[in-house]
């Protein structure tokens, strides 16, 4: 079974800098995608960014292209977040998230594996 679990949220002022950790386990081999997803009060969830776990491939949504990073750590069995220069608008509930398939999807309903979700909030 796999298991995620974030850290790292919490208040960052805008302009500041915060990172996010998933680490997973359960996990048997390398065929998968993991991502960030955010879910603010009274709006859908939003996909933030997603990696291929195999070779590392990106990809980001418009809202934080530029801003954010998302990498691994193999070795850790650990996905981050690196959100630069965050924006009040970024508040929100962010999941880390994981499928089977090397597919890049920004679909939520795609991902069969979610954490519980880490609370940050962006102060102006």
């Amino acid at each position: 079974q796999v298991h995620l679990v974030e850290s790292g949220g919490g208040l960052v002022q805008a302009g500041d800098s915060m990172r996010l950790s998933c680490a997973i386990s359960g996990r048997t081999f390398w065929w998968h995608t993991m991502g960030w997803f955010r879910q603010a009060p009274g709006n859908e969830r939003e996909f933030v960014a997603a990696i291929r776990w195999y070779d590392g491939f990106t990809v980001y949504s418009d809202s934080v292209k530029g801003r954010f990073t998302i990498s691994r750590d193999n070795a850790k069995n650990t996905i981050y977040l690196q959100m630069n220069s965050p924006k009040p608008e970024d508040t929100a509930v962010y999941y880390c998230s994981d499928k089977d398939g090397r597919d890049l999807s920004t679909n939520p309903s795609e991902y069969q594996y979610w954490g519980q979700g880490t609370q940050v909030t962006v102060s102006s």
